[in-house]
C-alpha cells in the first residue's frame, strides 16, 4: 500500500451529486479529489428518465400508498415491490417508510423538498450552460397521464398540493394530449403538463460533458474505491485498495453505496436501496416529444437520442442480487400497451438508486463532525437536485449558511 495522500477536500462517489459538487468546490478554488471505481457518471445519473422534475414535491410515501402498501410491495405487476429475500432487512426501513406515509409527516416531508425543487431548474440552466451541455436539454415540459377518470380523481389532492407550492400545471383533456402527442392512445382521465419542467435527451452524455468540467477545473478522479473511513485529529483518513489518501473535509456522495461509510464517520442513517429498470427501443424518429408518465404503471416513457427509454419501477432490495426478469417483462409489457408496434427492446438496464424512508436527501455534515459533509439519499431526484446540493456543500465547506 502507498503512503498516504493528502487533499484538501475528498469527495467520494462519481454520480452526478459527486461530479456537480466537485466541479463547483474547484469553481470555488479548493483542491478536490474524487474517488469512483466505475466510469463517472455510469450508475443511477445514466440511466434514470431524465427529467428535471421540479415540480416532484410528493415524497414516494403517502397515505394512499399506506392505505395499499401490502398489495403494492407483494402484487407480481405493482410499480412498488420488494425483494422477499431483502424483506428481513428492510423490516426496519418499511416500519420508517410508514412511518413517513402518516398524513402529518408527508406534509413535513413535502415542506422540506418543496424549496429544494424550486431551485432546480434555475440550477441546472446554469450548469448546463457551464458544462457545454445545452443541446442536450429540452424545454417543452413533462406530463402526467391518467388512463382512467378514477386514477385522475384520485390525482386531485396531488394536484391541488402542487398548486399551494406554485407549480405550474396544466389540466388537459384527452383530446389535448393526442394533440400534443398523437402517437399516444386516449387516456380517458386526461392529463397533466408541467409546462416548465426540463428533460434530457442523453442522460449518459451530460455526465461525460460533466466529468469533463470537472476534470478541466482542477478535479483529480481517481478510479479507486473507498473501502474505509476514519477521522483523525484534523484530517480524515479514507483507504482504498491502492491506498490511503487524507484530507481536510471529506463529501460521501456515494449514493446507495453511502451507507456503511457513513456508519464509519459516526452515525447510522436509514438508508436503502430502490432497484430502478430500464429498457430501451431504438428508432431513429421518437414517438413523443416529451416524458410521459402513465402514473398507475408508474414509469417514463422518455425519447431520448435515437431511442425510446421506458424507465421507472420501485423494486426494494439489495445491492448484490442479479436483475429481476419480472421487472424487465413488466415495462416491455407496458410499453407495448401505448405502443404495440414496438419491436424487442435493444437493451436492458439496472441501477441503484440511494433511497430514504421519507424521499428527502440527506444533505448535512455528519452531526458532531463537520469534517464529513453528507450528500445522498436524493432517491428519484438525484439528477434533478445535483446543481442544488452542489450549491449546498459549496455553502457548508465555506461556512456559509445552508440548509438541507
Amino acid at each position: 500500500m502507498s503512503a498516504a495522500t493528502d487533499t484538501e477536500i475528498l469527495v467520494i462517489g462519481g454520480g452526478v451529486i459527486g461530479l456537480s459538487a466537485a466541479l463547483r468546490l474547484a469553481d470555488e478554488g479548493r483542491e478536490v479529489t474524487l474517488l469512483e471505481p466505475n466510469e463517472p457518471g455510469s450508475g443511477a445519473s445514466y440511466g434514470n428518465a431524465g427529467t428535471i422534475a421540479e415540480y416532484a414535491i410528493i415524497p414516494v410515501g403517502t397515505p394512499a400508498v399506506l392505505r395499499n402498501l401490502p398489495d403494492l410491495l407483494f402484487s407480481r405487476v405493482s410499480p412498488l415491490s420488494v425483494r422477499k429475500a431483502a424483506l428481513p432487512t428492510l423490516f426496519p426501513w418499511l416500519l420508517r417508510f410508514a412511518y413517513e406515509s402518516l398524513p402529518g409527516r408527508m406534509r413535513r416531508n413535502v415542506a422540506a423538498l418543496a424549496p429544494l425543487l424550486a431551485e432546480a431548474s434555475g440550477g441546472w440552466h446554469e450548469l448546463s450552460a457551464q458544462i457545454a451541455a445545452d443541446d442536450l436539454f429540452r424545454h417543452n415540459g413533462c406530463v402526467y397521464a391518467y388512463t382512467s377518470m378514477r386514477d385522475f380523481r384520485a390525482a386531485q389532492a396531488d394536484i391541488a398540493l402542487r398548486g399551494t407550492h406554485g407549480i405550474a400545471q396544466e389540466l388537459l383533456s384527452s383530446d389535448d394530449l393526442s394533440r400534443l402527442e398523437p402517437h399516444l392512445p386516449p387516456f380517458e382521465g386526461g392529463a397533466v403538463l408541467f409546462p416548465d419542467a426540463m428533460s434530457m435527451t442523453d442522460p449518459g452524455e451530460a455526465m461525460r460533458r460533466l466529468a469533463v468540467a470537472a476534470t478541466r477545473a482542477g478535479v483529480r478522479i481517481l478510479p479507486r474505491r473507498a473501502v474505509r473511513l476514519e477521522r483523525q485529529s484534523a484530517r480524515v483518513r479514507v483507504t482504498t485498495p491502492e491506498g490511503a489518501l487524507t484530507a481536510r473535509r471529506v463529501v460521501i456522495a456515494a449514493g446507495a453505496h453511502s451507507r456503511a461509510l457513513v456508519a464509519q464517520a459516526g452515525e447510522r442513517v436509514p438508508l436503502d436501496t430502490e432497484r430502478g429498470y430500464h429498457i430501451e427501443f431504438d428508432m431513429p424518429t421518437p414517438l413523443l416529444s416529451r416524458p410521459v408518465s402513465p402514473t398507475s404503471r408508474g414509469f417514463y416513457m422518455v425519447p431520448m437520442q435515437g431511442r425510446l427509454r421506458i424507465a421507472g419501477l420501485v423494486e426494494l432490495g439489495d445491492l448484490a442480487a442479479p436483475a429481476n426478469a419480472r421487472r424487465f417483462a413488466q415495462l416491455e409489457e407496458g410499453a407495448r400497451t401505448f405502443f404495440p408496434d414496438l419491436g424487442k427492446p435493444d437493451r436492458t438496464w439496472l441501477g441503484f438508486r440511494p433511497s430514504m424512508p421519507d424521499s428527502v436527501p440527506v444533505i448535512r455534515p455528519v452531526r458532531g463532525a463537520p469534517e464529513v459533509i453528507l450528500a445522498f439519499g436524493h432517491g428519484h431526484l438525484g439528477l434533478t437536485l445535483a446543481p442544488v446540493t452542489a450549491r449546498i456543500v459549496g455553502d457548508l465547506v465555506a461556512g456559509r449558511t445552508a440548509s438541507g
